[in-house]
């Protein structure tokens, strides 16, 4: 697999990528998360035009996209029921989704983030409990809750990596 930054011309498989993933979701109870198009051309793209929408290809074809950033997030900022492990510098994992034909590209996408900071964080649905387990899986705590800007809560969790505390990057490829 190669995780690489996404291109503007990739932007419908993205949105093929988000949809696949929403009815996924849905099939597995979670009707709560990602409605009303979210998360939404206009977004995506703008993340694309950041630098901060990335894809992984398998085989020449894009099979998973999310958007990855080393920046303070804003929400993070406020954290309740818990507290977060550090407050070093950190990366922030949003809106990972698969089309579901390659099995371990979630774990991918965590492990190839965390390796860029070594500092990461992440928030998902409560109901969304196939991101948990992945999370859970790959080692990270759960940390607390954070509110979004639209007043919903979400589950917050962190993990540090082997190179946590040195400079961040994000290496080109």
């Amino acid at each position: 697999m190669e995780i690489r930054r996404a291109r503007r011309d990739e932007l419908p498989r993205l949105m093929e990528i988000y949809d696949a993933a929403r009815r996924f979701m849905r099939s597995r109870g979670n009707n709560v998360q990602w409605v009303g198009g979210y998360p939404s051309v206009e977004l995506v793209g703008a993340g694309i035009d950041a630098g901060e929408q990335w894809v992984t290809v398998q085989d020449g074809t894009v099979v998973a996209t999310f958007w990855f950033a080393v920046a303070p997030e804003p929400t993070y900022v406020k954290i309740y029921d818990g507290e977060w492990l550090d407050c070093e510098p950190y990366g922030v994992v949003h809106r990972l989704a698969s089309d579901g034909s390659v099995k371990g590209v979630g774990e991918e996408c965590l492990r190839w983030s965390l390796e860029q900071c070594g500092n990461l964080r992440v928030d998902t649905h409560s109901n969304n409990d196939v991101m948990q387990s992945l999370l859970e899986r790959e080692g990270f705590v759960r940390c607390g809750v954070i509110i979004l800007t639209d007043g919903t809560p979400r589950d917050a969790f962190q993990k540090k990596g082997r190179n946590a505390g040195s400079d961040f990057f994000i290496r080109q490829k």
